[in-house]
C-alpha cells in the first residue's frame, strides 16, 4: 500500500485500525520527500527525528508541513525572504500549537513567495517551486510550496495563508482543495504578516473532508489576536452533505469576462451543471463592483506592506553589513534592507509609502477603503437572496516559469477573481473541477461571514459527485 496517497480520513483510519504505525507512515512521507522534492522544490527546510506530542489527538500521527511564514520552534522561519535568514523562532504560532496539541507531526517548512507577495511562488529568495502536473509552470503562489507538496502526495495536508488568493489560487493549479475561512475564523498569531487586515490561515489539502477536520482543530477565538471572531465552532465534518437541494448558487457576470481562459469557462460551466444537477438553484448575479477589486486590493494592501515591513532591519538576522560598511545607522538599515528585500517586496513597500504619503494618503488609500466598503455591500446584497457563489479561482491555469515575473501588472492580474472575496472577509473554497489542456482547474465556491458549514458541506457534495480530486500528477 502506498501509504502516502491517502488523503487525512484515510491516513486516520489506517492509524485507527493498527494497520500503519505513525513512524511507518512518517518514514514514507520523508522518503518520498527526499526522492521527489529535489525535481519540485517545495520544502525550505525538512525536519528530522519529528514525532507526533499526542498520538491519540484528533491528529495524532498525521504528517503535515508548514509554510514558511508560521512560527516553529525548533525550525527556520524565514518567510523565504534573505532578511530573515538564519531566524528560529522561540514559540509556534498559534495554529502551529494546534496543531501540535491535536498529535500533528511537522515534517518541515513550505516554500512561499517572499513574505507572501507574489502569485507563482517565483519571489522566493531561495528556490523555485514546479508545479507537480508540469514541471516547467508554476504551482501558483504564495502558498505554492504547500499547493505543491500537497498535489505531489509529500504531506497529508499544509497549512498555508490567503491575502488575496494565496490559498485558492495554488490549489486551482495544482489541483487541490483549498480552503480559505472567513477572516479571523483561525488565530494570526505567530504568522509573519503581510497585510494585517486581509492575512487570513487556512489550510490546503486533498479532499473538502479533510479541509473540514483541520478547520475544527484550528479554528476559535485567540486572546493573542484581537481580530478572532467569536463564532461557535461547529463541527464542519459533521454536516458535510451529498445533494445541495434548495440551495441558491449564484453566478455573478462580472466573473465570467474578458481575459477569462476559454478553457477555463468550459470548466467552470460544467462545474455549475453539475451544482444544478446536485439539487441546486443557479441563478444569475451581479456584483457591481468587483472590476475594481485588483486595484483596491494591491492599494490596500501595499500600503500594510509599507507599515509591516519597517519592522525588519537585519540587525539580528539577515545580510547584516559590517560596521565599517557604513557610515551611521540609517545608512546600516538602508544597506540591509537593500541587501534582505528581493524586488517584489521592496516595489509594494514603495507603492504602500506612496500611497500613504501626505497630499496622497486621502486620494489613494482613503478612496481604497470606501470602494472596499462598496465591495463588501456587494457580497452582503447579494448573499440576502442567495446562499453560496459560483466562480472560478484564476483566470488560467497554471502559467509557465518565467513567463510573467517580469510583467507585474500581469502577475497581479492573477487575482481578478480571489480578491473580491478576500476584501470582503468572506470564506471561500477551491476545489479541483476537471482540466484545460491536462492542467488543473478549481471551482471556487464563496459564503457569508463564518458560513464554513454551508460552504464545506456544498463543496464536499460536489466533490461527491466527481472524481477531479483524486487525480494524482505523475511526477
Amino acid at each position: 500500500m502506498d501509504l502516502t496517497s491517502l488523503n487525512l480520513v484515510e491516513t486516520k483510519k489506517l492509524l485507527a485500525d493498527k494497520k500503519a504505525s505513525e513512524s511507518e507512515i512518517v518514514a514514507d512521507y520523508m522518503q518520498r520527500i527526499a526522492d521527489l522534492d529535489p525535481k519540485i522544490d517545495s520544502f525550505l527546510f525538512v525536519a528530522q527525528d519529528t514525532k507526533s506530542e499526542n498520538p491519540s489527538g484528533e491528529l495524532g500521527g498525521i504528517p503535515i508541513a508548514h509554510k514558511d511564514v508560521f512560527d516553529t520552534i525548533g525550525m527556520p522561519t524565514t518567510a523565504a525572504s534573505k532578511i530573515l535568514e538564519g531566524y528560529t523562532p522561540e514559540f509556534d504560532a498559534t495554529s502551529v500549537a494546534k496543531l501540535k496539541e491535536a498529535g500533528a507531526v511537522s515534517l518541515g517548512k513550505l516554500n512561499t513567495d517572499e513574505f507572501t507577495m507574489g502569485a507563482s511562488t517565483e519571489t522566493s529568495a531561495f528556490k523555485q517551486t514546479k508545479n507537480p502536473w508540469d514541471l516547467k509552470r508554476v504551482p501558483g503562489g504564495s502558498s505554492g510550496g504547500s499547493a505543491a507538496a500537497v498535489a505531489a502526495d509529500l504531506c497529508v495536508f499544509a497549512t498555508a495563508t490567503d491575502t488575496g488568493g494565496s490559498i485558492r489560487q495554488p490549489s486551482s493549479f495544482c489541483g487541490v482543495t483549498g480552503l480559505k475561512p472567513t477572516y479571523g475564523r483561525i488565530s494570526r498569531y505567530g504568522v509573519i504578516s503581510m497585510a494585517s487586515s486581509l492575512d487570513t490561515i487556512g489550510v490546503i489539502t486533498k479532499s473538502v473532508e479533510d479541509a473540514a477536520i483541520a478547520l475544527e482543530v484550528l479554528a476559535g477565538q485567540d486572546s493573542h489576536d484581537a481580530t478572532t471572531g467569536k463564532a461557535k465552532v461547529e463541527q464542519y465534518s459533521k454536516n458535510l452533505k451529498t445533494d445541495l437541494k434548495g440551495l441558491k448558487i449564484g453566478v455573478a457576470k462580472e466573473y465570467f469576462v474578458e481575459g477569462l481562459d476559454a478553457g477555463v469557462e468550459k470548466v467552470i460551466r460544467a462545474a455549475i451543471d453539475e451544482l444544478k444537477k446536485l439539487g441546486a438553484e443557479i441563478t444569475e448575479i451581479s456584483l457591481p463592483h468587483t472590476e475594481f477589486a485588483v486595484p483596491t486590493y494591491y492599494v490596500v494592501a501595499s500600503s500594510e506592506i509599507s507599515a509591516n515591513m519597517a519592522r525588519f532591519d537585519g540587525v539580528r538576522y539577515g545580510p547584516t553589513v559590517k560596521n565599517e560598511e557604513v557610515e551611521n545607522l540609517v545608512e546600516m538599515y538602508f544597506e540591509n534592507r537593500t541587501r534582505g528585500f528581493g524586488d517584489e517586496v521592496k516595489r509594494r513597500i514603495m507603492l504602500g509609502t506612496f500611497a500613504l504619503s501626505a497630499g496622497y494618503a486621502d486620494k489613494f488609500y482613503k478612496k481604497a477603503l470606501q470602494v472596499r466598503t462598496l465591495i463588501k455591500k456587494d457580497f452582503d446584497e447579494a448573499f440576502k437572496d442567495i446562499d453560496l457563489i459560483a466562480a472560478p479561482v484564476a483566470p488560467t491555469t497554471a502559467f509557465k516559469l518565467g513567463e510573467k515575473i517580469n510583467d507585474p501588472v500581469q502577475m497581479y492580474l492573477a487575482d481578478i477573481f480571489t480578491a473580491p472575496a478576500s476584501l470582503a472577509g468572506v470564506p471561500a473554497i477551491s476545489v479541483p473541477a476537471g482540466f484545460s489542456e491536462k492542467l488543473p482547474v478549481g471551482l471556487q465556491l464563496i459564503a457569508p461571514q463564518f458560513a464554513e458549514a454551508r460552504l464545506l458541506g456544498s463543496a464536499h457534495a460536489f466533490q461527491s459527485a466527481t472524481d477531479y480530486h483524486l487525480k494524482k500528477p505523475q511526477i
